[in-house]
């Protein structure tokens, strides 16, 4: 994965935060991840009234890929912040969507880059943000 591969990918994390739906708490959050095919499929928080169906940007970003066939993936970006402005500050995925990912990718292999407005990011394997995480492999006989 290219330096360019990256920025587009923190670009379309920040451009998906403008359509999250967030009434309750303005905290805008936009997902871009990459499949192994080169595809980007982006995704952005959804808040509920009743929170427990709130769905975050990652999760909703995995979801669409995985409901269109698409189970490979390389790398995700992710921007948060509250309001319409920049995001000012990185936003790491919650647990729920770090144990999302773990489902679908290589934690030793797979890149979060965290992302702020002006464009800068923090790069992480999902191992380094789930150390230990639970996967099918746990289930293995």
């Amino acid at each position: 994965m290219t330096g360019r591969d990256k920025e587009i990918l923190v670009e379309k994390a920040l451009e998906a935060r403008r359509f999250s739906y967030v009434p309750y708490s303005g905290f805008r959050v936009g997902a871009a991840l990459l499949a192994k095919d080169g595809r980007i499929i982006t995704g952005c928080n959804i808040e509920n009234a009743s929170y427990t169906p709130t769905n975050c940007a990652e999760r909703t970003a995995v979801f669409k890929a995985v409901s269109e066939g698409i189970l490979d993936f390389e790398a995700i970006a992710i921007a948060g912040g509250p309001g319409l402005e920049p995001p000012r500050d990185f936003a790491p995925p919650c647990g729920v969507c770090r144990q999302v990912l773990v489902e679908f990718c290589d934690p030793d292999r797979f890149l979060v880059l965290l992302c702020k407005g002006d464009k800068t990011w923090k790069e992480f394997t999902l191992a380094e943000l789930l150390p230990l995480g639970f996967s099918g492999k746990n289930l293995e006989r």
